[in-house]
């Protein structure tokens, strides 16, 4: 018995282009995040205006890797690490919101949160384009 991950389901049809854009989009777009936080700490006040702009764009990678993952039947594979930067990213952008110092604290936690999930859906979309290319032969185990 094959028992394939989850995330390799349909292979042959291989992964859409516009879904690994995405899922390189959300871990660079954060790194961006960072950069622009740091140096609107420790350069430039303005950037802190450039910092939240590039926050709010980040919602459209978030909302279509989650949208992918929900209504493209070989994709629902990553419906759960998805589910969870979007999760991460609404927890974000409310913890910016407040204004408040506690929340404001944990927004560079999260921060790092967030980078590690869309991390994490990235190394698994290359896995999968990987798995299509045949660069290595897909796991299984018998029962």
């Amino acid at each position: 018995m094959d028992n394939t991950h989850d995330t390799f389901v349909d292979l042959h049809v291989g992964t859409p282009g516009w879904f690994t854009v995405l899922a390189w989009l959300m871990p660079l777009g954060l790194v961006a995040q960072f950069a622009s936080a740091g140096l609107g700490l420790f350069l430039n006040p303005d950037l802190i205006g450039l910092h939240a702009s590039m926050g709010f764009t980040l919602s459209l990678p978030a909302a279509g890797l989650l949208a992918g993952a929900l209504v493209v039947k070989r994709l629902r594979g990553f419906g759960w690490w998805a589910g969870l930067v979007v999760a991460f990213y609404i927890a974000q952008v409310s913890l910016a919101a407040t204004g408040a110092p506690l929340p404001l604290a944990l927004h560079p936690a999260n921060a790092a949160l967030l980078l590690t999930a869309s991390l994490v859906l990235l190394a698994k979309v290359e896995s999968r384009r990987a798995q299509h290319k045949g660069a290595y032969p897909p796991t299984s185990r018998t029962a």
